[in-house]
């Protein structure tokens, strides 16, 4: 399956904890890493006081069914100090699954595609950034149109490319 995942960063050395969390998902099993976004700075979202978020997005082939791939991703999550302690709050690595091939889920804590991306610019630009013509699975609108619906997103700036 075709999935994209969300990546972000705003604690300790951001961009190389990106760079530790896309190493490890490389690694799940029956999972491929296909590419990653450029990294990109962004603003917290939430009233919590916090410092800039650098975001990606990869692209992998998996055959992880969603639950066990956000198992996965969660425990990626712990071994990297992720504390769940304030919604929206700072944290060592964000890792969600954002688009799961043309899968709707909802279910307790699972819930794809990502409720949020359509409001979130730091999520639409990278992906547009991987795949140009992709389109919201529950919606069917390309992306790109959704993101021109979103205030201007000139906080969200391009860092530079993701090298693998």
């Amino acid at each position: 399956m075709r999935v994209f995942l969300g990546i972000g960063s705003n604690l300790g050395e951001r961009e190389r904890n990106i760079r530790r969390a896309v190493d490890e998902i490389a690694s799940l099993p029956f999972t491929k890493l296909i590419t990653v976004s450029s990294l990109y700075d962004s603003e917290p979202v939430g009233d919590v006081e916090q410092a800039n978020f650098v975001n990606a997005v990869a692209l992998v082939e998996t055959d992880l069914q969603p639950r066990r791939l956000l198992w996965n991703l969660m425990l990626i999550e712990k071994r990297m100090g992720r504390a769940r302690t304030v919604k929206w709050g700072p944290r060592s690595i964000d890792l969600d699954v954002i688009i799961y091939g043309n899968s709707l889920v909802k279910e307790e804590g699972l819930d794809i595609p990502h409720p949020e991306m359509d409001k979130r610019a730091f999520v639409l630009i990278p992906l547009l950034e991987i795949d140009p013509d992709l389109v919201h699975p529950r919606s069917q609108e390309p992306l790109k149109k959704l993101l021109k619906k979103l205030k201007p997103h000139c906080s969200v700036k391009r860092k530079g490319r993701f090298w693998l």
